[in-house]
């Protein structure tokens, strides 16, 4: 088997930002290797792979990655409930991504770092026992008829307000 073009030659890997995004059950590995190729360009740390969420190797997750998962570090979790343990641990706080009435609206939020990004199963977002162990509740601002957006549109949207908030942490 052929290797692909982005494995033949390896650049050396950028710094990283201190981000961590968490996948709470989500279902979709094209979203999921779409969360990957956004988390590469955007220089975050590590991608947590809870429940239902798939991990590479996984053919529909590696094509809409493209290769990026070979470049975030990621940790595979049986149950977001753990991986939030796993980061409160190491002192990060956690920001939950989610439409609810208290959640706090993205541009008036001040993002710390390091963090941690919690996105939910794309119909029923994150579950109440994750958002129980969440800081923060935070909403993209929504003005047309859905309340939502895709879980990997909505990600880039936050990790770019992340990288905003940080000027410090911009590449070069």
């Amino acid at each position: 088997m052929i290797e692909p073009y982005y494995q033949e030659e390896k650049a050396p890997l950028p710094a990283r930002r201190p981000v961590h995004v968490v996948l709470d059950n989500v279902r979709s590995a094209f979203n999921v290797g779409s969360i990957f190729r956004t988390a590469d360009a955007a220089g975050v740390e590590c991608v947590h792979l809870c429940g239902i969420t798939c991990w590479p190797p996984h053919a529909k997750l590696e094509k809409t990655s493209l290769g990026a998962h070979q470049y975030v570090g990621w940790k595979r979790h049986e149950s977001t409930e753990e991986a939030l343990l796993w980061l409160r641990a190491q002192g990060i706080p956690i920001v939950a991504l989610e439409t609810r009435p208290e959640a706090q609206v993205m541009g008036q939020f001040c993002w710390p770092q390091p963090v941690a990004i919690v996105l939910g199963h794309e119909v029923v977002g994150v579950s109440a026992e994750v958002l129980a162990l969440c800081d923060v509740c935070l909403q993209i601002p929504m003005f047309g008829v859905k309340n939502s957006l895709n879980v990997a549109s909505a990600f880039a949207v936050v990790i770019y307000d992340v990288v905003g908030c940080n000027q410090s942490l911009s590449p070069g």
